[in-house]
């Protein structure tokens, strides 16, 4: 059988390592399903989501000229499973508020454009304070 890109087909995990784990594939050959294709959410241990010997639908993502197959879990899954796959609870995705709810909530904490503003003016100032220290040990005094 031939595995072309982007075709879903069902695999055999074979073997779970801490950055992923190797499913049997149709035709005798073997991928890797890297930890960060394995669910939609924070994946920190794939015992979590994936047993050895469980069959999973797998979406081949590349075949490298050395015959290594990528594939993903996540990307096989259908839109509207892909966020209640997982076998332990998730997080509530989070999802915007009506127009109507808006107008009566309080204000909102602030956006992560914002917050970044805040952090860069933070640290430039640090970094200005230890650059200035740093100077005067280093003799960063003016010559007469």
């Amino acid at each position: 059988m031939e595995l072309a890109v982007g075709t879903i087909v069902t695999g055999k995990v074979t073997g779970i390592t801490k950055f992923g784990a190797f499913v049997a594939l149709p035709g005798g050959k073997s991928g890797l399903v890297h930890i960060s294709e394995v669910a939609n959410t924070f994946v920190s241990d794939v015992h979590d989501y994936l047993t050895e010997g469980q069959e999973v639908p797998v979406k081949i993502l590349a075949v490298t000229p050395e015959g290594k197959i990528n594939l993903s879990v996540k990307q096989a899954q259908a839109p509207q499973e892909q966020h209640h796959h997982a076998t332990r609870p998730q997080r509530a995705p989070i999802q915007a508020a009506a127009a109507p709810q808006q107008a009566t909530l309080p204000p909102a904490e602030p956006s992560f454009e914002d917050k970044l503003k805040k952090f860069m003016s933070v640290s430039d100032s640090k970094q200005s304070e230890v650059n200035r220290h740093m100077a005067g040990k280093r003799g960063g005094r003016r010559r007469k």
